[in-house]
């Protein structure tokens, strides 16, 4: 009955981790070409205090960390019903 199971959570928790991986790449570029746009900017004050904070720079890393955790826990569950097959 958990022959096929088990290859399912393998292959979720797969896609997950892949997808955080990218998310948190994905951010650090945004991240980088915002605030290299700043420098370009004769008023740099946002730069250098980063006020006001901007909540959506860091939304994708956000994302990205809890895909990982979500890709980590349903291999780890796909490992255990492989274990118990």
């Amino acid at each position: 009955m958990f022959d096929a199971d088990w290859s399912i959570f393998m292959l979720l928790g797969g896609l997950f981790l892949v997808l955080g991986i990218i998310l948190i790449l994905l951010d650090r570029g945004e991240q980088k070409s915002y605030y290299d746009s700043l420098v370009d900017r004769p008023d740099a004050r946002e730069f250098l205090s980063h006020d006001p904070q901007r909540p959506e720079l860091g939304a994708l890393k956000i994302g990205g960390w809890i895909s990982l955790v979500l890709g980590l826990v349903i291999l780890a569950m796909g490992g255990g019903i492989a274990l118990w097959a």
